[in-house]
C-alpha cells in the first residue's frame, strides 16, 4: 500500500547572493512519503521514495495548480512573505532633519 504523497507548492527565498526583485519562480516539490533510513554496510541516509528528489519549476502559482490538478496530486499552496523594503537614496544619509543618530 503506497500512500500518495503531497506536494507543496510555494516561492522558494533568495539566497544571499540574489538581491534583485526580478520575476521568481513557483517551485512543485514533493514531501517525503517515508522516513529515511540508514545503510547498515556504508552507514549512508537513504530512501526508496524518489519522488522527493523531484522538483518542478512553474513561472506562476496558477500554472503549479492545473498542473498538480490534472495529474492527480494532492497539494498545499504557501504564499510567500513579501519583504517590504525600506527604499532610500544615499542622500538621505545627509538630510538635514534625518531621523536618528549619527553612527561615525
Amino acid at each position: 500500500m503506497t500512500m500518495a504523497a503531497t506536494a507543496r507548492i510555494y516561492k522558494p527565498t533568495r539566497n544571499a547572493m540574489q538581491s534583485g526583485t526580478a520575476r521568481q519562480r513557483w517551485l512543485l516539490q514533493f514531501d517525503a512519503a517515508r522516513a529515511r533510513e540508514i545503510d547498515p554496510l556504508m552507514g549512508w541516509t537513504s530512501s526508496a521514495d524518489t519522488r522527493q528528489q523531484l522538483q518542478l519549476w512553474f513561472d506562476t502559482k496558477e500554472e503549479a495548480i492545473e498542473y498538480a490538478t490534472r495529474e492527480g496530486i494532492p497539494f498545499r499552496v504557501e504564499e510567500p512573505n513579501e519583504s517590504r523594503r525600506r527604499l532610500m537614496s544615499y542622500s538621505d544619509n545627509f538630510k538635514f532633519n534625518r531621523v536618528g543618530a549619527w553612527t561615525h
